[in-house]
């Protein structure tokens, strides 16, 4: 039998008296990153009994429009080519990727 490796990404949210995140720190010790600050946090974990998305979405109170606008492009232009590794769907990786530059051309974020 294979010796199993386990791996530990730790989020640690700091919260004012309205719960609501002041501060967002992540560990990640075999990526090298430790309790880094973070401005937003998107998670997704696929629930395979249930067949549904379960998602945690976070961002600070003085996390700025326009970063929340790159992070979110950003994000999906990351899904795009997740997407494309997990599926070889190189059709609908184009779609998509389409859709991310219309996205980024509409908010401005494109040079």
């Amino acid at each position: 039998m294979a010796k199993t490796i386990q791996s530990k990404i730790e989020l640690n949210v700091e919260l004012d008296e309205n719960r609501v995140p002041e501060k967002l720190k992540w560990s990640a010790q075999d990526g090298g990153v430790n309790n880094e600050e973070a401005k937003a946090i998107m998670l997704s974990v696929w629930d395979g009994n249930a067949k549904e998305t379960l998602k945690i979405d976070l961002w600070t109170k003085d996390m700025p429009v326009d970063e929340m606008k790159q992070f979110f492009h950003q994000t999906l232009v990351t899904m795009s080519d997740t997407f494309l590794r997990a599926t070889q769907d190189e059709k609908m990786t184009a779609t998509m990727k389409d859709f991310c530059d219309y996205f980024a051309e509409k908010l401005e974020l494109k040079k």
